[in-house]
């Protein structure tokens, strides 16, 4: 059985979104958490949350990356258990019955999700077009003997090059087409 992740690769979670998740919490879409909001009055990091974040079923709070990794059935248990008394707790839900009901369904969303091989990672896209809202799951390929490190690495430059201030990206594409 595989389940997600949530995963920081580097710190940028903390500035897009009001709370992100903790690196390694059970995830899941989160895409509920949406259901009694307009996505099209959402603005600033709500806004990037619906589109973007899985949310962490511990926190609270959202993630861009989810990692699918091994679970066994009591960690599937526990993330239903956890999920149901958070769906009660922290969304209203009416009982501990009724939420167990929909935190299943979410967790069954979630499985189906992690076709992938172990270790990778999963990042989703939200909209919302004539009242629904969409979903698109895609996995990032790292390459080969590539492991997950952090998002953005710099070199260091030996020669300092000036930059080309004249660099036009239109003309660039005016040129291939040639």
């Amino acid at each position: 059985m595989k389940l997600l992740r949530t995963i920081a690769l580097d710190p940028s979670d903390t500035f897009v979104f009001d709370f992100a998740a903790g690196s390694g919490e059970w995830a899941v879409s989160g895409a509920f958490r949406f259901c009694d909001q307009d996505p099209a009055k959402l603005r600033g990091k709500a806004r990037a949350a619906f589109r973007s974040g899985f949310l962490g079923a511990q926190s609270w709070g959202w993630s861009t990356l989810a990692q699918i990794v091994p679970a066994t059935e009591d960690d599937c248990r526990a993330l239903i258990e956890l999920l149901a008394r958070q769906l009660v707790d922290r969304f209203g839900a009416p009982d501990l019955a009724t939420a167990r009901t929909a935190a299943e369904e979410e967790v069954a969303f979630v499985q189906s999700l992690c076709t992938h091989p172990i270790s990778s990672l999963i990042a989703v896209h939200r909209s919302a077009s004539d009242g629904e809202v969409r979903e698109a799951f895609r996995r990032l390929q790292l390459r080969k003997a590539q492991g997950h490190g952090k998002a953005f690495s710099f070199m260091e430059m030996e020669d300092d090059v000036e930059p080309d201030l004249d660099l036009h990206l239109a003309d660039m594409g005016e040129e291939r087409r040639r």
